[in-house]
């Protein structure tokens, strides 16, 4: 585990909570991006669990997307379409649990999507479980094959923790990203079956004292001569909001920055879920050239041309050290993950 970083000064304090009021600016701003396309009806319950999420063609991933995070217990979608082109909003404005919001705004210029989040989040989640995550993020946690969100979140409640890390695991598959016969989604999906264990490293970084964690297979394979430009990895998707909550960086940090100690990375004995990262699917080598040419996601995107162009040599990314994905006790066993002494639900006459 991390060392805890150093009571902050009152000139950190005050710095932090200059900056939290800062971001909560932007996302209110940031609401004249955003138009309503269309609410569900009826009234949520007051324990419901909410999921936010900013998306941009990602048509081949939403129908699993839905049903997973719909399995395990999520009871909102609030989700921002990105000028979408490829029937994603079309697809998400039909869901009868999914509230959206279009925007053509610049995805860099509000910050990856995090002001368009945070202003959500602040309007919508206040007093709620919420969840945030990428469309090519799926959330599991110990025990959810039998357990739900709501059993994690009474767990966390019963703790008095308000917010769960994550390490965001890698999948990809064995053989090229793209294999010389196409798939269809399902079977693309099921290729995503290998992950990197034992290779990640924890910083803490100043000011925020928020984690930093690398590793995993991009860091192997495509950042081994530049270790320090490799992707970071910890999140904290999983948070009861309070209005004047704000994400910094991603779910990568939040403020106030006591949020940020909730999750040490792998190795952290604390309750903990894991982020199945499906972006190695076949797709990544086209939308690798087009995001390249798009420049939206890096803040130096010239920095990554390296990176787009390894991707679009279509590589095999597995060896022979690869764990294979089988069910969340293959992430616990791995230490990437923890059940922190949590049994699961204990249901009546099990």
């Amino acid at each position: 585990m991390a060392e805890a970083p150093p009571d902050p000064t009152i000139r950190q304090r005050l710095a932090r909570d200059w900056k939290r009021r800062r971001l909560l600016w932007r996302a209110f701003r940031s609401r004249h991006d955003l138009a309503a396309v269309g609410r569900p009806g009826g009234r949520l319950a007051r324990d419901a669990i909410l999921a936010f999420a900013v998306v941009r063609n990602e048509m081949e991933r939403l129908p699993h997307w839905l049903d997973h995070h719909r399995r395990v217990g999520v009871d909102r979608f609030l989700i921002v379409d990105n000028g979408s082109d490829d029937g994603s909003a079309e697809l998400l404005a039909a869901q009868p649990d999914v509230a959206l919001w279009t925007t053509q705004a610049s995805y860099r210029g509000a910050r990856f999507g995090r002001d368009w989040t945070n202003w959500l989040l602040n309007r919508h989640g206040a007093g709620r479980w919420c969840l945030t995550l990428d469309a090519d993020e799926l959330f599991v946690f110990p025990y959810y094959d039998r357990a739900t969100l709501h059993d994690l979140v009474a767990e966390l409640d019963r703790r008095r923790v308000t917010a769960l890390g994550a390490l965001m695991v890698e999948l990809y598959p064995k053989g090229p990203l793209q294999p010389a016969q196409p798939l269809d989604d399902a079977a693309a999906l099921a290729r995503m079956a290998w992950f990197d264990a034992g290779n990640y490293r924890t910083a803490i970084q100043a000011p925020l004292g928020n984690r930093w964690v690398q590793g995993g297979v991009r860091d192997r394979v495509f950042f081994k001569a530049r270790p320090q430009r490799a992707p970071t990895l910890n999140k904290l998707p999983l948070i009861r909001w309070r209005r004047g909550f704000a994400y910094v960086n991603s779910t990568h940090s939040a403020l106030p920055a006591r949020l940020n100690g909730a999750w040490d990375g792998p190795g952290d004995p604390r309750l903990s879920g894991a982020l199945l990262h499906t972006k190695f699917l076949p797709s990544i080598v086209e939308k690798s050239r087009s995001e390249r040419a798009r420049g939206q996601h890096f803040n130096e995107p010239a920095a990554f041309d390296d990176y787009y162009a390894a991707i679009i040599r279509n590589p095999d990314l597995w060896l022979s050290a690869s764990r294979r994905l089988a069910g969340w006790e293959s992430l616990v066993r791995a230490r990437v993950m923890s059940a922190g002494g949590w049994q699961g639900p204990q249901r009546d006459g099990s």
